[in-house]
């Protein structure tokens, strides 16, 4: 399968000299983890990313995001989609643009991590454990923790989404970056010494939990995190939480990289 098979076709994207307000707007708006920014040719010059969007402290209206981009490789229609997933494991990156060609380097689309995964050829899928290729590294929320806490965790650990633990230990949802995002509750990065509401967890995390077992095959995540829409999946052993897989760590198995 190509590239061109999966791409987004006239994808969003933003110009060196766009403010970095809008920037954040954007990707807040269309729930994307990064846009590709071109020049005034139009020529793709790499990417601001989510991340890169919410450690900045300043809200100047008149900062550009021309300091905050990130160069990736640019990639053409006619790559292999699975050569495409390797560069992003390489560049740990979820967005590569496409180009018409290399030396006419403007935007004709681009291809996420997400565009892979739900590509995957099932039938390839390794026979392989959960537990050996899951996050062993699990931060939690609990669902009276203010939104403000959760926020800055998962920006300084650059975590994309936390479960959140009851009472028991157990799992009783998730929290990610975009259901704060999506409901306008945090402001990006430390912009200002007026917080935002301390508003709980457990009124913006999404549930029921979905999970799998540590003894389970890979193949077990994919089809439900393919089914539920999510972009990772907690790993449950004998009532607890042991780890936690995403698409990275999948995509990165099935490559056996």
């Amino acid at each position: 399968m190509l590239v061109e098979d999966i791409m987004s076709r006239d994808p969003l994207y933003i110009e060196d000299s766009t403010f970095l307000t809008k920037a954040r707007q954007l990707i807040r708006d269309y729930h994307v983890r990064g846009l590709p920014v071109v020049n005034s040719k139009k020529h793709v010059i790499g990417i601001i990313t989510t991340q890169d969007v919410l450690r900045v402290t300043s809200t100047r209206s008149n900062v550009t995001v021309a300091g905050f981009i990130t160069n990736v490789p640019l990639i053409t229609d006619d790559m292999e989609m699975l050569d495409a997933a390797r560069l992003m494991l390489r560049e740990k990156s979820n967005l590569l643009p496409v180009v018409k060609v290399e030396d006419n380097p403007e935007l004709v689309g681009v291809v996420s991590l997400f565009d892979i995964f739900k590509n995957i050829d099932l039938k390839k899928v390794p026979d392989k454990k959960i537990c050996d290729i899951m996050s062993t590294k699990v931060l939690t929320a609990n669902p009276d923790d203010p939104l403000t806490k959760v926020w800055d965790k998962m920006v300084n650990e650059d975590f994309t989404g936390l479960p959140v633990i009851g009472n028991e230990g157990k799992p009783i949802g998730m929290i990610t970056k975009f259901d704060i995002l999506k409901r306008g509750w945090a402001r990006i990065g430390r912009e200002s010494d007026t917080r935002p509401t301390e508003m709980p967890v457990q009124k913006l995390m999404s549930t029921p939990v979905y999970f799998v077992d540590s003894d389970q095959n890979m193949i077990e995540a994919i089809r439900m995190m393919l089914k539920r829409d999510i972009g990772r999946i907690t790993v449950m052993d004998e009532g607890k939480i042991v780890g936690i897989v995403d698409r990275y760590d999948l995509i990165k198995s099935y490559l056996n990289e």
